[in-house]
């Protein structure tokens, strides 16, 4: 991609939004916006700053994401999840702008065996994954230059995620309950970042094709599957040094044992055979993505040995 594209990025301090700043730094104009400067739930303020800023690509990595909360408070997760991509790929058609988005695994029921693919018919459990799903059908509708992309489990070294609130939790516990009957891939908002710079890039330099060829919905997470538990017990098996010599047990529970406002689909797996199939992108293993998060922090935390 050439340098000249201006970059609108929306949700910007959230821990995707601000990997997305990492990873598109130095090579485009880039324009942030936070909570604290646009409120997805105002949509003239949403309006505005696009308009403003007249970008050539829009990023969204802005969401209403507190699922159990999302259950008391239904009018603001639609105005957030459903409302906001609306206006903003009602103002990337007039633009001519390219509009990325990223939507969840909740749009599925969690019914399914096998890993669900952009075909499956979603039935979100929650009010969450119905604010997604709105959304990502609004978005469809407007049409245009659009890219979906359905992610699950994101955590990552910035931010608020599960992967740090593990860490936090086995400095200060020595067992801990965790659901284990939930099935997933966690995955890192590095790759997530990684994945969507090179397919922008593909899209602006016209090495994907016309519009009509790759624009829609694709599922883009890491590779693999585990469940919460199995995820938490990979990462204090990775990160004693981060624990400072701690490693607390872990104990499985059913999804009965730790009931929750909101229903949690219990297969989120999701293929990405069409992200590699349109743009030959390939995500890497969850395992091998914890991996790297985790010596990532290891080389930030003053309290491990070099």
């Amino acid at each position: 991609m050439s340098p000249g594209p201006r970059v609108l990025i929306l949700g910007s301090a959230g821990q995707l939004g601000r990997q997305l700043q990492l990873k598109f730094s130095g090579a485009s104009e880039i324009r942030t916006c936070g909570r604290d400067s646009v409120d997805l739930a105002d949509h003239e303020q949403v309006r505005k700053s696009v308009r403003n800023t007249a970008p050539d690509i829009i990023l969204n990595a802005g969401a209403y994401t507190a699922v159990d909360r999302a259950e008391s408070e239904p009018d603001v997760a639609m105005a957030v999840n459903a409302r906001a991509p609306e206006v903003l790929a009602e103002e990337a058609m007039r633009l001519g702008a390219l509009l990325v988005h990223y939507s969840t695994d909740y749009v599925f029921d969690g019914s399914k065996v096998d890993a669900w693919v952009e075909a499956d018919s979603p039935n979100p459990l929650n009010i969450y994954g119905a604010s997604k799903l709105a959304g990502e059908r609004a978005i469809v509708q407007i049409g245009g230059k659009f890219l979906i992309f359905r992610t699950s489990w994101v955590y990552g070294p910035l931010g608020n995620n599960f992967l740090l609130t593990m860490l936090r939790l086995g400095r200060e516990r020595d067992r801990l309950n965790i659901v284990d009957d939930q099935i997933g891939t966690p995955t890192t908002t590095i790759e997530l970042a990684n994945a969507t710079r090179s397919i922008v890039d593909g899209v602006m330099d016209d090495r994907f094709g016309d519009v009509e060829r790759w624009a829609g919905i694709y599922h883009m997470t890491c590779g693999g599957s585990v469940s919460w538990c199995g995820f938490a017990k990979a990462i204090f098996e990775r990160a004693r040094l981060l624990l400072h010599g701690r490693f607390p047990a872990v104990n499985p529970i059913g999804t009965s044992e730790y009931p929750t406002p909101a229903k949690r689909p219990q297969n989120s797996v999701l293929s990405n055979a069409r992200l590699r199939n349109r743009f030959g992108i390939q995500l890497a293993t969850w395992e091998s993505a914890l991996d790297a998060v985790i010596d990532q922090l290891k080389t930030e935390d003053p309290n491990v040995s070099k």
